[in-house]
């Protein structure tokens, strides 16, 4: 084994770490695991079952990735952890493996930061570029889109989908999809505009953030029922091609939107 894996570290022989992969103190890692070059693995981390990180991750003390799913009808399966490349995984954060009743891979993307105590459970697909703050919970088969902030202690509800872009205040309960773009807070949680200052700091153009508001306005604020809205945004997307992702969102909501 490599000269930078702590002699008090337990890692299996079948376990493949790039030549460069640091492992701290009295972590342990599985017979199945794959880690990529330029990783670093921090002091009493737990990664076990089938999983395969990527390159330049930093996975701090303690986490947790690939235990099985606290789901009672797992019964052993194969299933598996995906992680890419350039995530930071900070303390005590647990991701746990994907289910057979799914598509058997929990996975997270690229540039991901994710913080102390978060919680990905069996058969989440996380993005790319996400901020997930201290002790955020995500339950079982939840997806987030690329760039979507969440707030500390946010709860997402099982099979809900978070859209691109989106953010939610410290505190938010998600029972229901969060649209692309869109802010926001509150138990139950309930729409406040749209994400303006990330879209600001990522970029987008001013008539690009003011067509988006149009569109929420559209969507929240006209009075109008979900079928009359989404007529609305389909004749919005001519002047903001980014409202088309709001719509493409809408047609694939299987628990509804916030509201």
């Amino acid at each position: 084994m490599s000269a930078r894996i702590h002699s008090s570290a337990l890692v299996h022989a079948g376990a493949r770490l790039a030549p460069d992969v640091e492992v701290g103190p009295y972590s342990i890692i599985g017979e199945h695991v794959e880690v990529g070059e330029g990783s670093w693995i921090g002091a009493h981390v737990v990664i076990d079952g089938r999983v395969r990180i990527g390159k330049r991750n930093q996975i701090w003390h303690f986490a947790s990735i690939g235990a099985p799913p606290q789901d009672k009808k797992y019964a052993g399966e194969p299933t598996a952890v995906e992680i890419g490349d350039d995530n930071t995984i900070r303390e005590y954060v647990t991701i746990n493996r994907g289910t057979a009743h799914d598509a058997g891979v929990t996975r997270v993307g690229s540039e991901n930061w994710v913080m102390a105590y978060v919680h990905f459970a069996h058969d989440c697909q996380i993005g790319n570029k996400t901020i997930f703050a201290n002790a955020c919970q995500l339950a079982g088969h939840v997806s987030v889109g690329d760039w979507a902030i969440l707030g500390a202690t946010t709860l997402v509800h099982q099979f809900v989908h978070i859209g691109a872009h989106s953010f939610t205040g410290m505190g938010t309960y998600l029972p229901q999809d969060l649209p692309p773009y869109v802010s926001a807070a509150g138990n139950m949680a309930k729409p406040y505009g749209i994400n303006s200052e990330g879209l600001k700091r990522r970029g987008f153009a001013p008539d690009t953030i003011q067509g988006l508001k149009r569109a929420y306005r559209a969507l929240y604020r006209s009075g109008l029922g979900l079928a009359e809205a989404r007529s609305e945004l389909e004749k919005q997307v001519a002047g903001c091609p980014e409202v088309r992702a709001i719509l493409d969102f809408l047609n694939n909501s299987k628990r509804g939107i916030i509201h």
